[in-house]
């Protein structure tokens, strides 16, 4: 039985960094594939490229799938049938696999020089020819080229792409895609450090981890016809190919950081939800074919499939994933939010708080049809953490009348003589308050609130009230008073 009709994805990120959106969206995609058709996730690292390397970026890659959700089965740290999954750590292979490929001619020794590679590669650009390799070194005799092994003279091993001949790709996104191989440059295989580069690395590592399909990102579609050749040179079965569409910004050109943060560690430390930034992820270039937008990570499991991704580039916008955050956070339980709101607490100003887990449930049932984000509870209402240092200029100026101080002492009053209040209570006092005072509730209520919260919006005056409680209540009032001139 081929192996094919097993199903196994890889997620084969380098770890150059931080993990870009479009790298979640290809991980993502791969493990909604696996898990929608009871195949296996594999996370592979590519640290071929060691100058490339950053320290720390492995265990930071696999912090921020954990908190995707997007659980691998094989990989660094999970171990499997197929290890290493660290391409650095498997370099006997690659050697080994390269003089199957000497012996067969379909690779060769290249003693070239930098110097005459960059020389070569300029002549042509003068007249207009396509940059490639020119052979040369693939006519040395085997006498010359065990010479100049025996010399220990620098070299790397190039595949050896025959001429006038078509190399069809088959995709599942793309369909059939047809490439000349005189457009093809013999590329470099191994590399003088004894590191293969990433073509002949992640052939050899998809075929003996028994990979069925390769779904990986737009820009490795003109590196694929290379791909096939080698599966082709070793006789090996190809995987399944599907490659997603670019990720643009709104003006149409590839995501990029100059216009906007591309790091999934970025939208973490900004106070998205993981739920949110994958839900809206997953519709980058995919549609469920259904009105609904917010999914869970099950239900994206349950609709996915790989045939409906599309061709076209997918636009990231900002507002969209706002929005779904928005919802997102909708549907979160009162007591994840408040897991959130701690750990953001203890990293804010207001590490010393001293409310108990009731009054921060209460601050985030007020909060919730307001925000976001849960740090919009800190930041848009600082008042229930610590009494105003200020109050809006504004809203003095409309709301702050000569008779204000004696409406807010006639309040107080009235609510020094309650006892243990509920938000009703507080209310029946305010119409009492305003009643004694010939006024509108209105005099008392836009001018409490101020008093309160140093602000001229926010939640319910009611739930203001009630958060911060009685004794604390009166003495803003007091203080603003006092205050505001």
């Amino acid at each position: 039985m081929s192996y094919l009709n097993q199903i196994r994805v890889r997620f084969a990120p380098s770890p150059t960094g931080y993990l870009h959106v479009g790298g979640l969206r290809t991980a993502l995609y791969n493990y909604l594939f696996a898990r929608k058709n009871g195949g296996v996730f594999v996370l592979r690292i590519e640290d071929t490229d060691r100058a490339r390397y950053v320290e720390g970026a492995v265990e930071n890659l696999i912090v921020t799938l954990k908190w995707c959700g997007l659980d691998y089965d094989e990989g660094p740290q999970l171990g499997g049938n197929y290890g290493s999954y660290i391409q650095s750590e498997r370099l006997e292979i690659y050697k080994k696999h390269i003089q199957i490929l000497i012996e067969l001619k379909k690779a060769y020794y290249c003693f070239c020089t930098p110097e005459r590679i960059t020389e070569l590669r300029d002549s042509q650009q003068k007249v207009n020819q396509q940059t490639k390799y020119d052979k040369l070194c693939l006519h040395l005799t085997q006498n010359e080229i065990e010479e100049k092994l025996k010399n220990n003279l620098p070299h790397v091993v190039r595949l050896n792409i025959e001429i006038d001949k078509k190399v069809i790709v088959e995709d599942i996104i793309r369909g059939k895609v047809e490439f000349d191989s005189n457009l093809l440059d013999d590329q470099v295989l191994l590399k003088g450090d004894g590191y293969p580069t990433y073509h002949l690395a992640n052939v050899i590592d998809d075929h003996l981890m028994k990979i069925s399909h390769v779904i990986r990102g737009e820009e490795w579609l003109p590196s694929t016809p290379k791909h096939v050749l080698l599966y082709d040179a070793f006789g090996w079965e190809k995987p399944v190919f599907a490659h997603l569409p670019l990720l643009l910004n709104p003006d149409k050109s590839k995501l990029s950081k100059r216009q906007g943060d591309v790091a999934v560690e970025d939208y973490r430390s900004k106070g998205y939800l993981s739920e949110s930034l994958v839900n809206f992820v997953a519709l980058l270039g995919w549609n469920p074919g259904i009105e609904q937008e917010i999914f869970s990570l099950d239900e994206l499991v349950e609709l996915f499939s790989i045939d409906a991704v599309n061709k076209a580039g997918a636009v990231f916008n900002i507002e969209k994933l706002n929005a779904f955050n928005f919802e997102h956070l909708r549907k979160k339980d009162d007591r994840e939010v408040l897991r959130i709101l701690k750990d953001l607490l203890t990293k804010s100003k207001y590490s010393n708080h001293s409310l108990a887990d009731d009054t921060l449930l209460l601050i985030i049932e007020a909060m919730r049809p307001r925000i976001s984000f849960v740090k919009d509870i800190i930041e848009n209402s600082p008042y229930f953490f610590e009494p105003p240092e200020s109050y809006d200029q504004e809203v003095i100026k409309k709301r702050w009348e000569e008779d204000t101080p004696n409406y807010l002492r006639t309040l107080a009053e009235e609510y020094s003589r309650l006892n243990t209040p509920s938000k009703d209570d507080y209310e029946k006092a305010l119409h009492k308050a305003a009643e004694t005072c010939g006024v509108g509730n209105g005099k008392l209520i836009h001018s409490l609130r101020l008093a309160l919260s140093g602000v001229g919006g926010g939640p319910g005056l009611y739930d203001i009230l009630f958060i911060l409680g009685k004794e604390e209540s009166i003495k803003r009032i007091y203080t603003a008073i006092e205050r505001i001139k």
